[in-house]
Protein backbone atom coordinates (compact mmCIF):
# COMPACT_ATOMS: atom_id res chain seq x y z
CA UNK A 1 0.00 0.00 0.00
CA UNK A 2 1.28 3.19 -0.95
CA UNK A 3 1.64 5.96 1.73
CA UNK A 4 -0.51 9.22 1.32
CA UNK A 5 1.62 12.36 0.60
CA UNK A 6 0.61 15.81 2.05
CA UNK A 7 1.82 18.24 -0.61
CA UNK A 8 2.77 22.19 1.02
CA UNK A 9 0.87 24.64 -0.47
CA UNK A 10 2.71 27.28 0.96
CA UNK A 11 4.43 30.02 -2.24
CA UNK A 12 5.38 33.74 -1.85
CA UNK A 13 3.64 36.30 -3.10
CA UNK A 14 4.28 38.16 -5.33
CA UNK A 15 4.01 42.33 -5.31
CA UNK A 16 5.33 44.70 -7.59
CA UNK A 17 6.46 47.38 -5.23
CA UNK A 18 6.88 49.83 -7.40
CA UNK A 19 3.63 49.42 -8.89
CA UNK A 20 2.60 51.56 -5.23
CA UNK A 21 5.52 54.05 -5.38
CA UNK A 22 3.73 55.10 -8.90
CA UNK A 23 0.12 54.79 -7.43
CA UNK A 24 1.52 57.23 -4.37
CA UNK A 25 3.84 59.44 -6.71
CA UNK A 26 0.70 59.65 -9.18
CA UNK A 27 -2.26 60.53 -6.24
CA UNK A 28 -0.75 61.17 -3.40
CA UNK A 29 -0.83 59.70 0.00
CA UNK A 30 -4.46 60.12 0.86
CA UNK A 31 -5.76 59.15 -2.55
CA UNK A 32 -3.32 56.28 -3.20
CA UNK A 33 -4.70 54.73 -0.06
CA UNK A 34 -8.27 55.33 -0.63
CA UNK A 35 -7.99 53.70 -4.13
CA UNK A 36 -6.07 50.74 -2.74
CA UNK A 37 -8.58 50.25 0.02
CA UNK A 38 -11.44 50.83 -2.88
CA UNK A 39 -9.70 47.85 -4.91
CA UNK A 40 -8.69 45.49 -1.54
CA UNK A 41 -12.85 45.66 -0.55
CA UNK A 42 -13.39 44.73 -4.55
CA UNK A 43 -11.14 42.41 -4.72
CA UNK A 44 -12.69 40.53 -1.54
CA UNK A 45 -16.20 41.02 -2.38
CA UNK A 46 -15.28 39.63 -6.43
CA UNK A 47 -13.25 36.51 -4.56
CA UNK A 48 -16.38 35.70 -2.73
CA UNK A 49 -18.69 36.11 -6.06
CA UNK A 50 -16.28 33.65 -8.18
CA UNK A 51 -16.22 31.25 -5.23
CA UNK A 52 -20.22 30.91 -5.27
CA UNK A 53 -20.20 31.03 -9.11
CA UNK A 54 -18.09 28.00 -8.90
CA UNK A 55 -20.16 26.16 -6.56
CA UNK A 56 -23.10 27.17 -8.35
CA UNK A 57 -21.47 26.33 -12.08
CA UNK A 58 -22.02 29.82 -13.23
CA UNK A 59 -19.36 30.13 -15.91
CA UNK A 60 -20.06 33.87 -17.07
CA UNK A 61 -20.06 35.00 -13.49
CA UNK A 62 -16.71 33.39 -12.89
CA UNK A 63 -15.11 34.33 -15.65
CA UNK A 64 -16.35 38.27 -15.40
CA UNK A 65 -14.86 38.05 -11.34
CA UNK A 66 -12.10 35.93 -12.37
CA UNK A 67 -11.63 39.05 -15.02
CA UNK A 68 -12.15 41.83 -12.23
CA UNK A 69 -10.01 40.02 -10.12
CA UNK A 70 -6.92 40.13 -12.97
CA UNK A 71 -7.49 44.22 -13.35
CA UNK A 72 -7.95 45.05 -9.59
CA UNK A 73 -4.90 42.58 -9.03
CA UNK A 74 -3.18 44.73 -11.78
CA UNK A 75 -4.11 47.80 -10.46
CA UNK A 76 -2.17 47.53 -7.00
CA UNK A 77 0.55 45.32 -8.03
CA UNK A 78 -0.69 42.06 -7.30
CA UNK A 79 1.29 40.36 -10.06
CA UNK A 80 0.55 36.94 -9.68
CA UNK A 81 -2.90 36.89 -8.23
CA UNK A 82 -3.17 39.03 -11.43
CA UNK A 83 -1.80 36.03 -13.70
CA UNK A 84 -3.80 33.50 -11.22
CA UNK A 85 -7.03 34.80 -12.32
CA UNK A 86 -6.24 34.78 -15.50
CA UNK A 87 -5.27 30.87 -14.99
CA UNK A 88 -8.61 30.69 -13.90
CA UNK A 89 -10.26 32.48 -16.47
CA UNK A 90 -8.54 29.92 -19.26
CA UNK A 91 -9.94 27.02 -17.10
CA UNK A 92 -13.38 28.29 -17.77
CA UNK A 93 -12.62 28.91 -21.30
CA UNK A 94 -11.52 25.14 -21.83
CA UNK A 95 -14.19 23.67 -19.72
CA UNK A 96 -11.98 22.10 -17.47
CA UNK A 97 -13.62 21.58 -14.11
CA UNK A 98 -10.98 19.49 -12.11
CA UNK A 99 -7.75 22.29 -12.93
CA UNK A 100 -10.99 25.14 -12.37
CA UNK A 101 -11.49 24.28 -8.91
CA UNK A 102 -7.70 23.62 -8.36
CA UNK A 103 -6.65 26.91 -9.90
CA UNK A 104 -9.72 28.68 -7.71
CA UNK A 105 -8.35 27.22 -4.53
CA UNK A 106 -4.95 28.64 -5.69
CA UNK A 107 -6.50 31.87 -6.19
CA UNK A 108 -8.23 32.26 -2.91
CA UNK A 109 -4.90 31.20 -0.89
CA UNK A 110 -2.93 33.77 -3.32
CA UNK A 111 -5.98 36.28 -2.54
CA UNK A 112 -5.43 36.05 1.12
CA UNK A 113 -1.96 36.41 1.35
CA UNK A 114 -1.76 39.13 -1.16
CA UNK A 115 -4.29 41.01 1.00
CA UNK A 116 -2.18 40.86 4.06
CA UNK A 117 1.02 41.70 1.52
CA UNK A 118 -0.30 44.86 0.43
CA UNK A 119 -1.36 46.04 4.20
CA UNK A 120 1.39 45.46 5.31
CA UNK A 121 3.71 47.10 2.20
CA UNK A 122 1.62 50.11 3.26
CA UNK A 123 2.03 50.27 6.80
CA UNK A 124 6.02 50.07 5.91
CA UNK A 125 5.82 53.25 4.21
CA UNK A 126 3.83 55.39 6.75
Amino acid sequence: MSAIENLRMDEPVRLDPDRLVVLYAELGQFAAERLIAAAMEDLAVHLVAVQLAAQERRSEVLDHGAAEIARLARQVGMVLLARVAQDLRDCVTRGDAVAQASVLARLVRLAERSLTAVWDYQDMQL
